[in-house]
Formats: structure tokens, C-alpha cells, sequence
């Protein structure tokens, strides 16, 4: 059994800045990658930002320059540096770790930016 566990949400005026937390724990050996999706009400998930074992990463065009992924590997976590928030980044954003065969999804972190 895999857990992840989001936390760092809140709200935050335009402008502002956050950091979102993922820890992983339960029985696993690593993941080949982890990174962070986000669904504003009454749309579809969308992939903000995702770090591969490789060191690779891809961002959202609607973040680059903006938002930062970061992965202890040592912790089994993922972080989401977000800056210069955006009214049209307010969202639920979901942690999603993935191994060979296997997709885990945290629980959500609400994020509300206020214009």
C-alpha cells in the first residue's frame, strides 16, 4: 500500500507565492517518476509539472517560468515552488507518483488565489 500525502495549500493574493508538499511512504522501492496535476471546478485534470527518475522535467506551458518541481529522492517527496500566483491557478493539485506498471494518486491540496 502506497500513500501520498499533499500539503502546503491555502490561499494566497495574486501575486503571491506557495509550496506544495508530497511525501510518499507505504511498501514500494522507488518510483520512476513523481509530479503534480491540478482540476479547477468543472474542468479536466491537467499535468502541471512531472519529474522522471532520469532527472527529467516537464512543465505545463501555463507555469513555465512561474512554478518550480523539486524531488528528495532520499524523502520520497515532491515539491511545487509556485510563484506569481494566478486567479486561473486556483485548484484542487494532486500529487501522482508512477513506477513500472503501478499510478498512485495523493488525496488533493486545495489552492485559492484571490485577484
Amino acid at each position: 500500500q502506497v500513500q501520498l500525502v499533499e500539503s502546503g495549500g491555502g490561499l494566497v493574493q495574486a501575486g503571491g507565492s506557495l509550496r506544495l508538499s508530497c511525501a510518499a511512504s507505504g511498501s514500494f522501492f522507488s518510483f520512476n517518476g513523481m509530479g503534480w496535476y491540478r482540476q479547477a471546478p468543472g474542468k479536466k485534470r491537467e499535468m502541471v509539472a512531472v519529474n522522471s527518475i532520469g532527472g527529467d522535467t516537464t512543465y505545463a506551458d501555463f507555469v513555465k517560468g512561474r512554478f518550480i518541481i523539486s524531488r528528495d529522492k532520499s524523502k520520497n517527496t515532491v515539491y511545487l515552488q509556485m510563484n506569481s500566483l494566478k486567479p486561473e491557478d486556483t485548484a484542487v493539485y494532486y500529487c501522482n507518483a508512477w513506477g513500472a506498471a503501478e499510478s498512485y494518486w495523493g488525496q488533493g491540496t486545495q489552492v485559492t488565489v484571490s485577484s
